[in-house]
């Protein structure tokens, strides 16, 4: 006889059990750590510093942890509309894809005030188009989007391989990528607009893109849990028998949501393409659509808990990185190592320890002054 799931409340959820969990996973990595012959401390002291202990340590951290925002937050718009959205990956390349276009055809002749916010809409615009396809799928033919999302990521890197060789690619340069935008194009740098108020901070990838993450986190608490919408959208997620039974319209809740979770995902393209490389590029996501569904399962599928495991994630890349320098012998394999393990304590396992979290909460609510308890 299967154990009953344990209900925690929501802060504990949130919070306390994610925190258990990684707590968990890194004592694990330092055990592997420590077999492969490596000082599981030193590991961890230097990859928080290589993250965390200096100013462009930090600028790449959050630089990561922008794009991650963004893929978190479109795989827990979908879940909450009861949808599993693996195709981050596809929606953040044509995110970039009509972010790069726009770029291509006016830059020239806009300035940046005017640019930058048809780069973005043209990003969401693409994404969400891209991601409301298999929503309407899922909705009208049954077809999962498990499957047709997966299969749209393979077609949007196709797409944009085709469209680089075939058409953009700059002339006379023999590495399949667009000309170089126009200055309007870019998205300023975070050192950029420090600079603009005497202060000084060195150059990284780190861009503005990071105020639209955290805007689109607080949006999409706003949207999910103080608007009629999203209350609705979370009903059809929870119960869509019961949803369609009290008026509302699942199959129309589902497109909506898949194309508001392409839409985010589409932000990815504005961090890279407008943020950092000024152009369009292949493999510009790097897998970032993917690491989003890690991201969203440690936050609880919450934008706060996103934000959070978004800069954990961050960490964890720009750290590794560092790692790589710093001890002779450390590969990269050993940080996905620890990902792996993360993702493994914060989504397979993530409820192992709820049941003693929820036996020590009980102990105490019901016991609060020390006495004794009663059964």
């Amino acid at each position: 006889m299967s154990a009953q799931p344990v209900e925690l409340p929501r802060w504990m959820d949130v919070a306390l059990l994610p925190a258990v969990n990684l707590a968990l996973a890194l004592v694990v990595a330092g055990v592997v750590v420590a077999l492969v012959g490596f000082n599981p401390l030193q590991v961890l002291t230097l990859l928080a510093q290589g993250a965390l202990g200096s100013q462009a340590g930090i600028s790449y951290t959050l630089y990561y942890a922008t794009t991650f925002i963004c893929a978190g937050l479109a795989v827990a718009v979908a879940f909450h509309g009861g949808l599993f959205n693996i195709g981050g990956e596809g929606q953040a390349i044509m995110g970039g894809l009509g972010a790069g276009l726009a770029a291509l055809a006016w830059s020239a002749q806009l300035p940046a005030w005017l640019m930058l916010p048809i780069m973005v809409l043209s990003a969401a615009l693409f994404g969400g188009v891209w991601g409301a396809v298999p929503g309407a799928l899922q909705a009208w033919r049954g077809s999962h989007t498990v499957i047709t999302t997966i299969m749209f990521n393979f077609i949007a890197a196709a797409l944009l391989s085709y469209l680089l060789v075939a058409g953009l690619k700059e002339p006379g340069n023999m590495t399949p990528e667009s000309r170089a935008f126009a200055p309007s194009a870019h998205m300023p740098g975070l050192h950029e607009a420090l600079a603009a108020f005497g202060i000084a901070w060195p150059r990284t990838p780190l861009n503005l893109t990071l105020l639209l993450a955290l805007g689109a986190a607080l949006l999409c608490h706003l949207a999910l849990w103080k608007s009629q919408p999203g209350y609705a959208l979370r009903a059809v997620g929870f119960a869509p028998d019961a949803a369609l039974y009290a008026g509302l319209r699942p199959k129309t809740l589902m497109v909506a949501a898949m194309a508001a979770s392409g839409a985010l995902a589409g932000l990815v393209g504005v961090n890279e393409i407008a943020g950092v490389h000024g152009r369009l590029l292949p493999d510009f996501v790097a897998g970032a659509g993917f690491a989003g569904i890690a991201v969203s399962l440690i936050g609880r599928n919450h934008p706060l808990g996103i934000v959070l495991a978004s800069i954990l994630f961050g960490v964890l890349y720009q750290g590794g990185s560092e790692l790589a320098f710093e001890i002779n012998g450390f590969s990269r394999d050993m940080v996905f190592m620890l990902q792996g393990l993360i993702v493994l304590f914060a989504g397979a396992m993530a409820q192992v320890a709820a049941p003693l979290l929820f036996k020590a909460w009980r102990a105490v609510s019901r016991n609060p002054g020390g006495g004794p308890s009663r059964g």
